[in-house]
């Protein structure tokens, strides 16, 4: 893809779209380009109608990444101007895929540290396999983190477990990441593609407007009551019931056969 670094592998199969993070010497850790290039592939998913689920995994089945590639730092966070740049495309990148209108997996094999977590937390689903795992080093670098990618943190397993992961700084392994729920769902490592292209095909082959409702009111409830917006939950749902979709869903449904939505 024009303008993309050749260390985000970008595919779409079967209406899947897979964003492979590719910087196996340092554990798929993410390099300034990715941050970059990242809302750029984002964005072309958006445009492509045949796209339906997206997908990040890492490179090599070793890590799903290790974080920010801090061998980058004395460059590209040397002064105040430079980290300013580094820290807005962090950001964009993170808002981009949190912000996604369609559904994410992120598929985790091996490390998924700091950073990477961070990436992971962005996705609506964090699917792992049992050598698999979870860290935010911070504390152990005396970094701290901003408001916005603690809440993710603490939306998906709360205050108190949020508290335990950035106080003690070490490593989860996949059982613990289950258990507290920050994964969905913990696979024997040779099942973990074949359950990941499972589920991806499944939500691809549902209704999308009603996936898209789903993920919209989802994400409102969980803002505070004053940034609410009903008025747009209301319509996603409106916009299911007046589609060719739900024509399609319940006919398919009486004629005991597979849906073929449209998305319209």
């Amino acid at each position: 893809m024009e303008g993309v670094t050749d260390q985000l592998i970008v595919t779409r199969e079967n209406g899947v779209g897979t964003i492979l993070f590719n910087n196996q010497e340092r554990r798929n850790a993410l390099t300034f380009e990715m941050w970059q290039g990242l809302p750029v592939v984002l964005q072309d998913f958006m445009r492509d109608p045949a796209v339906r689920v997206i997908v990040l995994a890492g490179a090599g089945g070793k890590a799903f990444c290790a974080g920010a590639d801090i061998s980058q730092f004395e460059k590209n966070r040397s002064s105040e101007d430079s980290v300013a740049i580094y820290n807005a495309a962090v950001s964009t990148a993170s808002d981009a895929l949190a912000n996604s209108a369609k559904p994410t997996i992120a598929k985790v094999e091996g490390f998924c540290i700091g950073g990477g977590l961070g990436i992971a937390l962005c996705c609506d689903l964090r699917i792992a396999n049992d050598l698999s795992s979870f860290a935010v080093p911070a504390a152990k670098l005396g970094l701290g983190y901003r408001a916005d990618g603690l809440k993710r943190l603490v939306d998906v397993v709360g205050p108190s477990t949020a508290k335990e992961i950035f106080y003690t700084a070490r490593q989860f392994t996949g059982q613990e990441a289950l258990a507290m729920g920050l994964i969905n769902r913990l696979m024997p490592r040779s099942m973990l593609t074949a359950y990941v292209d499972d589920y991806a095909s499944t939500i691809a082959a549902n209704a999308p407007m009603t996936i898209f409702a789903a993920k919209t009111v989802i994400d409102d409830l969980i803002k505070p009551e004053s940034a609410q917006d009903p008025q747009l939950c209301d319509k996603v749902v409106d916009d299911c019931f007046a589609s060719q979709d739900y024509i399609e869903g319940r006919k398919a449904f009486m004629e005991k056969r597979k849906p073929d939505f449209q998305n319209r």
